[in-house]
């Protein structure tokens, strides 16, 4: 099994940055392809971004392409996400998933077969 734990979260103005950081345990972290997730309420999960096993290539949601970034070390078993300029529609519940099926980056939840308990971003206008 893999678990996932995510940090980071909290609240923060319009316009401010933060970071998540997702900490995976279990098997080979080299090995699994990661991404983040959102959830807000009243709305459906939604794909925010993949990376591959060794960083060289991420698939981006169109609704934080130029804000956001993910990265990878892999000596430190983690992922993070940076959210720059952030604002009131980007709260939600952040989720970190992972994927040991192959190198190849998804977009759609159920290619990922496990999932963190997510942490909180609320953003105040």
């Amino acid at each position: 099994q893999v678990q996932l734990v995510e940090s980071g979260g909290g609240l923060v103005q319009a316009g401010g940055s933060l970071r998540l950081s997702c900490a995976a345990s279990g098997r080979t972290f080299s090995n699994l392809v990661m991404g983040w997730f959102r959830q807000a309420p009243g709305k459906e999960r939604e794909f925010v971004f993949a990376i591959s096993w060794s960083g060289g290539r991420t698939l981006t949601a169109d609704s934080v392409k130029g804000r956001f970034t993910i990265s990878r070390d892999n000596d430190k078993n983690t992922v993070y996400l940076q959210m720059n300029s952030l604002k009131p529609e980007d709260t939600a519940v952040y989720v970190c998933a992972a994927r040991g099926n192959g190198d190849f980056l998804a977009r759609t939840a159920s290619n990922y077969a496990y999932w963190g308990q997510g942490t909180q971003v609320t953003v105040s206008s």
